[in-house]
């Protein structure tokens, strides 16, 4: 039997939708897997562990850059020009990451990783946490 342990998040899209998460790339055994990309309907898997987040205002303006401004259709190969990249950031710096060693907590803003900007997509989107690399993840529109 395998190690390694597999998580589909919302695997039968009847979620709610109102859910927004961040998987920090660590080596767990567990390896959490979300469509995304609209409806590109693509398949992404990282491991890591999940950290729920909270930010409705930002979940709406991610909400709206991929599925108003990109019609839902994913953006698989996009070049991000600045303006986009700059409200793609602008909504992931919106985000609070909520930082703990154990004995406190103290909120972080999460940065945009745009070393791996063309891997940006409807419901995955790249960023740095306190906690190291990770994939912002929310329920795919498609």
């Amino acid at each position: 039997m395998s190690s390694r342990r597999f998580v589909f998040l919302d695997p039968d899209g009847m979620s709610a939708g109102g859910w927004l998460y961040a998987v920090v790339e660590a080596r767990t055994g567990v390896c959490y897997q979300q469509q995304y990309g609209g409806t590109a309907c693509r398949q992404g898997q990282v491991e890591g562990f999940l950290v729920p987040l909270s930010g409705p205002d930002a979940l709406d303006a991610l909400r709206g850059l991929f599925e108003r401004h990109f019609r839902g259709a994913g953006t698989w190969n996009h070049q991000w020009p600045e303006d986009e990249r700059g409200r793609l950031r602008e909504a992931v710096e919106s985000v609070a990451y909520w930082a703990s060693d154990g004995t406190s907590e103290e909120p972080h803003a999460l940065r945009l990783d745009e070393s791996r900007i063309r891997e940006a997509d409807e419901a995955w989107v790249p960023v740095i946490t306190p906690d190291g690399p990770g994939v912002l993840v929310w329920f795919n529109s498609d």
